[in-house]
């Protein structure tokens, strides 16, 4: 699978209120096991719901991605698969577009399992009813 640095998101049509999903490749710091990695991509597509991938969260921070902005100023909840809570939060603050306080979930493939990650990520949203 060859890495771009546009994010990608899946065809499948998200409704304004609905929680968005961001799923970061990792693509060069490697840190994330790729057995992780590759389970979580593939449930997400599996499920059917829209999401967006990003090759990068590392990389697009460094250059000050203009898009870690848009995702941190979106409405509605949002869910990230990528590592460390702290470190991702860390990131958005590098690129000037520092996360809200409330509505960011940030789950860790680094040290969870795919199928808690994507629990967490296809959860329905706080409040409303499955």
């Amino acid at each position: 699978m060859s890495e771009s640095n546009t994010p990608n998101t899946t065809p499948t049509a998200v409704a304004a209120d609905a929680v968005r999903i961001l799923y970061c490749r990792c693509a060069y710091a490697q840190v994330v096991p790729p057995a992780v990695k590759d389970a979580v991509l593939a449930g997400l597509a599996d499920a059917g719901r829209g999401f967006e991938m990003v090759p990068d969260l590392c990389e697009m921070a460094a250059r000050r991605d203009p898009h870690l902005a848009e995702l941190a100023r979106g409405t509605g909840p949002l869910r990230i698969a990528a590592c460390w809570p702290r470190a991702v939060q860390g990131l958005f603050v590098l690129a000037d577009a520092p996360l809200p306080q409330q509505g960011v979930e940030i789950l860790n493939m680094r040290t969870d399992t795919a199928e808690t990650v994507l629990a967490g990520m296809l959860a329905a949203p706080e409040g409303s009813a499955s």
